[in-house]
C-alpha cells in the first residue's frame, strides 16, 4: 500500500481548482462573444463556465470506487475528501452566478440578498429544528416514517418556491433541506427506501430525457463547431484530470495515484446535467454551448472506469 498524504492542508483540491478555474477563463473569453447569450456579461458566463467545469459527480465516483475496491484505500478517501469540497465550492459559485445573472443591475441585487440572508437563518434555526423532532416523533416514538416523508417533501417543495421566488433556483431550496435533514441511518432508510424506486424509475430516466430533448445535436453542424466543442472537452480534461494530477503530485503523491486521482476527479455525470441545466434555465449559456457541455460530460464520465482501472493496474 503506498502512502498517500491525507493532512487537510496537504489535499491537492486547492491548486487543481485554481488551475482549472485558470484554463476555464481562457476557454471563457475565447467563447464568450460567439456563445454567450445577449445581455449576458462576462463575469456570470465565465463564473458558470468555472463552476461546470470543476464539478465532480460525487454519488458516480463513489460508486467507481466501491466497484474498483477502492473506497477505503488512501485512494479514495482523498478522492472523496476532495469531491466533497470541489462540490462544495463548485455550488456556492453556481448559487453566485444565478443570483448575479437574475439580478440583472446592482440596485435589483440588493433585495435578493437580504431576502436569502433572512431565508438562510429561517433554515438553519427554526427549519432546522424542525425537521429533527419530526424525526425524532415519527421514528423514535411512532415508529412510523409516513408523516416524516410527507413532512419532507412539503418542506422540500416549500423551500424550492421560497428560493425561486428570491431568484435564485428552486434547486438550491430542495437541497438545503437535504443538507438539513438529520444524517442518521434510520433517516437515511426510512426515506431513501420509500422515494428510491420513484427516483430511479420515474424521476431519473424523465430528466435524462429532458436533457436529451434539450440537447440539440443539429446546432454542431459544421467542422468549427465540432473544433470548439472538442477545445471544451480538452480544457475539461486538462483543468480537472490534469491539474488534479499535478497538484497530487506536488503534494507528494507518486504519479500513477495522482493521474488516478485526476481520473476520478473527472467524472461529473449527473451533477454537470443538473448545473447545465440551470445554466440554460436562467440563460447563461446559450444552447449550442449548452450541447458542447453536455457532450463534455457524457464522455469525461465514460472514460472515468477505464482510465482509473488502466492507471491503478498493478496495486492502488
Amino acid at each position: 500500500m503506498i502512502d498517500i498524504p491525507t493532512a487537510a492542508d496537504r489535499m491537492p483540491h486547492r491548486p487543481a481548482r485554481s488551475a482549472a478555474a485558470a484554463i476555464c477563463v481562457a476557454l471563457s473569453l475565447a467563447l464568450y462573444t460567439r456563445f454567450a447569450p445577449a445581455g449576458v456579461s462576462f463575469a456570470p458566463f465565465a463564473l458558470f463556465m468555472g463552476a461546470a467545469m470543476s464539478v465532480t459527480a460525487f454519488p458516480v465516483l463513489a460508486r467507481i470506487l466501491a466497484d474498483r475496491g477502492l473506497t477505503r484505500t488512501p485512494l479514495g478517501v482523498m478522492a472523496i475528501a476532495c469531491a466533497a469540497v470541489d462540490d462544495v465550492t463548485a455550488w456556492c459559485i453556481l448559487a453566485a452566478v444565478v443570483v448575479v445573472a437574475r439580478a440583472g443591475a446592482l440596485n435589483e441585487l440588493g433585495p435578493t440578498l437580504a431576502g436569502t440572508a433572512v431565508y438562510l437563518i429561517v433554515m438553519f434555526t427554526v427549519v432546522r429544528r424542525m425537521l429533527a423532532a419530526l424525526v425524532r416523533r415519527s421514528l423514535e416514538r411512532e415508529r412510523r416514517a409516513e408523516p416524516l416523508l410527507a413532512a419532507v417533501l412539503l418542506v422540500a417543495l416549500a423551500s424550492a418556491w421560497t428560493t425561486e421566488r428570491l431568484g435564485i433556483h428552486a434547486l438550491f431550496g430542495a437541497f438545503l433541506v437535504g443538507a438539513l435533514m438529520p444524517s442518521t441511518d434510520a433517516v437515511v432508510v426510512a426515506l431513501v427506501e420509500r422515494l428510491r424506486d420513484l427516483m430511479v424509475v420515474l424521476l431519473l430516466p424523465v430528466y435524462f430525457a429532458f436533457t436529451g430533448l434539450r440537447t440539440a445535436m443539429g446546432l454542431l453542424s459544421d467542422p468549427t463547431m465540432w473544433a470548439v466543442c472538442a477545445a471544451v472537452l480538452l480544457v475539461a480534461i486538462a483543468g480537472k484530470l490534469g491539474g488534479t494530477a499535478v497538484a497530487a503530485r506536488a503534494m507528494g503523491m507518486p504519479w500513477r495515484q495522482s493521474v488516478a486521482l485526476g481520473a476520478l476527479m473527472n467524472t461529473r455525470g449527473l451533477m454537470e446535467l443538473v448545473i447545465l441545466n440551470v445554466g440554460l434555465d436562467i440563460g447563461v449559456i446559450s444552447p449550442a454551448l449548452f450541447t458542447m457541455m453536455v457532450i463534455m460530460a457524457l464522455v469525461t464520465t465514460a472514460i472515468t472506469t477505464p482510465l482509473v482501472t488502466w492507471v491503478t493496474r498493478g496495486g492502488s
